[in-house]
């Protein structure tokens, strides 16, 4: 698998702030969301809620602890009516969207009140609907899924909403998604910082952590920490999205503007790179499942041909080829 080409790019960063037991991951994804996203051409509005997507799930998929798959998704019933962007363990991402092209025009178009435009509004161009995360650890393990209802302006308060409806995280997200002005790539930044349970738990190399509230002592302890918290939020707040996207401005020098006072220590990063997992075999396997009259609506000049939704790529067969992959499953 192919390495990050740019230190400063495509990589999942992890960090703490030891005095309040925060922990955090900064994302930085740049190749690897312009491919994702040119591989498909999608309208700056799909893109950047794409890009949004992909940032979140690579920062949520830091966040735990697993080996496979995590999937963010989106199904609503606006123009924009599907989002999936997933995560690999190995730090593999992928992702594409649905859209009905006449509509999304109509709803970016349609001002919002006051006569402004609506913009890159939840509520607008997804619609009424749910956010799923989901994490696939194979065929032996049971899946995890949550969902919330699309609630929120943004993916990003989405998820927040997600957190409020959870007692056990308290957790703070920054995403940003631009285009370079030189260049027009699309580049994706993000920050996360989420407050760790009072008394154990680990850091980002595993190790216990100290029990904070105890460490303070007593009843200044939880103010401490509670103080800690709420400092931590607003400085997240003060993060652009110039700062969070800029290829210039690397992450170990954002984070020390913003967190050098409370003591961050950062740990090495996790490469990002887009990488798309369908394949010949898969492809096979899902033909020779499905029903004959459906492969028989997927020929194209007398051939069976099915292209991936992520990275686009076509694979053909013959009739005899799909036939004999029934033949094989009955």
């Amino acid at each position: 698998m192919e390495a990050a080409t740019d230190p400063r790019d495509d990589l999942i960063r992890p960090f703490q702030i030891d005095p309040f037991a925060l922990r955090g991951r900064m994302v930085r994804i740049g190749g690897t969301l312009d491919r994702i996203i040119g591989q498909h051409g999608y309208p700056d509005a799909v893109a950047v809620m794409l890009g949004e997507a992909v940032a979140l799930a690579a920062i949520l998929a830091g966040a735990l602890k697993y080996d496979g798959v995590f999937t963010l998704q989106t199904k609503g019933d606006g123009p924009i009516s599907l989002i999936v962007a997933d995560v690999t363990t190995a730090g593999a991402v992928r992702g594409y969207a649905q859209y009905d092209a006449e509509r999304l025009a109509r709803a970016i178009a349609t001002p919002g009140p006051g006569g402004a435009p609506i913009g890159n509004s939840v509520p607008r161009l997804l619609g009424a609907g749910y956010l799923a995360f989901t994490v696939d650890q194979g065929e032996y393990t049971e899946r995890y899924q949550g969902i919330v209802e699309l609630v929120g302006r943004t993916l990003t308060e989405c998820i927040h909403h997600y957190f409020r409806q959870s007692e056990q995280i308290e957790a703070g997200i920054r995403i940003a998604v631009e285009r370079e002005p030189a260049t027009g790539a699309w580049r994706a930044g993000g920050l996360m910082i989420q407050r760790l349970p009072a008394i154990g738990g680990k850091d980002s190399e595993g190790t216990d952590l100290v029990e904070t509230r105890m460490s303070f002592g007593g009843e200044f302890a939880v103010e401490a920490q509670d103080e800690g918290w709420r400092d931590a939020m607003v400085l997240l707040g003060t993060a652009g999205a110039t700062e969070l996207t800029d290829p210039d401005l690397t992450s170990e020098a954002l984070l020390f503007r913003l967190f050098h006072e409370s003591g961050v220590r950062v740990y090495p990063p996790q490469p990002l790179m887009a990488q798309c997992r369908c394949s010949r075999d898969r492809i096979e396997f899902i033909l020779g499942t499905l029903p004959v009259e459906d492969t028989s609506e997927l020929e194209v000049d007398g051939k069976v041909v099915v292209t991936c939704e992520f990275c686009g790529t076509p694979y053909r067969f013959e009739p005899d080829e799909v036939a004999a992959l029934h033949a094989e499953r009955e």
